[in-house]
């Protein structure tokens, strides 16, 4: 794939999710929380929450949608960054925080979060693969470890607005 075409798809990839993340937030959480991608590899009901984090060297906020799981009450969230060779930002600017605001459907919560390991990572990442199997092509894409991140709610807060995010 030459870089235009890299390129071409990573730009359709932002719009996409844009579009998503408006849809999710005009909607207080009633659109936007189950998709249909099976066109991209996933299945016709794949779930997806939003995660606010603050920029760790902008502060602004940011809302970004991500596919997830749920795994004994811990919702399960994947660095994918579609197999590219760098971590997304969100991921950075999570580690940079104790807590993380997520959002799923019409409920929110404060969630604090780790990155399990070994046999608990593997047999995460296991499920996240069923959940959605191009996961599996991103990762043989990249020599990057991907991060799996396991999130604990502690507190129910506001769902999400279009004015908590801030763009770039």
């Amino acid at each position: 794939m030459g870089n235009d075409s890299a390129a071409a798809i990573r730009q359709e990839r932002r719009d996409w999710m844009a579009k998503h993340r408006e849809l999710y937030l005009q909607s207080g959480g009633t659109r936007g929380h189950v998709m249909d991608i099976s066109e991209i590899g996933g299945h016709p009901f794949t779930t997806h929450c939003l995660i606010k984090v603050r920029g760790r060297k902008s502060g602004k906020t940011r809302i970004v949608p991500l596919i997830y799981g749920d795994i004994g009450g811990e919702i399960v969230i994947v660095g994918s960054k579609g197999g590219a060779d760098q971590h997304p930002d969100w991921y950075f600017n999570l580690r940079a925080d104790d807590h993380v605001d997520v959002q799923i459907a019409t409920q929110a919560f404060r969630a604090t979060w780790r990155e399990p390991e070994d046999e608990e990572r593997h047999r995460i990442w296991d499920f996240m693969v069923s959940v959605y199997p191009p996961y599996l092509s991103y990762q043989r894409s990249t020599t990057r470890h991907i991060p799996v991140i396991m999130l604990e709610p502690v507190e129910t807060i506001d769902v999400f607005t279009e004015a908590d995010h801030q763009s770039p």
